[in-house]
């Protein structure tokens, strides 16, 4: 009962923090909750393991609410995910976690980041717009719904330089 109160009670502002292999399958839960194809734990160890890719965890005392993760080349990123638990949605919590992504994306000698977004998704087209973020194409029926239905995704860029 201690540990539920203490969760109830838990104030302590989020973190954001390099993830590491432990937070494998809570973040895979998190993505699952998010996305239609939810990536699985191992793919996330792999990711967590190449270094190539950069992955923030958003932590909240001791709960992992969410995540970033990038893969990077020479001196470009391209932003493959990023999540927040849907009860801490709305607070901002993903334009913390984005900013403090992105500098350490610009500390390692990135200069540009690319990213897709379902085109219809209006809470992360807004996300990336406010955070410098730029439409430069477009990929037709990118994504496939659970029923099917075929989305586009926008491609959108931001520079660090």
């Amino acid at each position: 009962m201690r540990g539920w109160l203490a969760k109830l009670f838990d104030r302590s502002p989020p973190t954001v923090e390099a993830a590491n292999l432990r937070d494998a399958p809570r973040l895979a839960q998190l993505h699952g909750a998010s996305f239609h194809r939810g990536w699985g734990a191992n793919e996330f160890e792999q990711m967590l393991l190449d270094r190539n890719t950069l992955t923030h965890r958003l932590r909240q005392g001791r709960q992992i609410i969410g995540f970033s993760v990038s893969r990077m080349a020479a001196d470009e990123a391209e932003i493959l995910s990023i999540a927040i638990a849907a009860g801490q949605r709305g607070r901002g919590l993903s334009r913390d976690l984005l900013r403090t992504h992105l500098g350490h994306l610009a500390g390692r000698g990135i200069k540009k980041v690319f990213l897709e977004v379902e085109e219809n998704n209006q809470p992360a087209r807004r996300l990336y717009e406010r955070a410098g973020f730029r439409g430069v194409g477009r990929r037709e029926r990118y994504y496939r719904e659970a029923g099917g239905e075929q989305l586009n995704a926008l491609v959108m860029q931001r520079d660090l330089s």
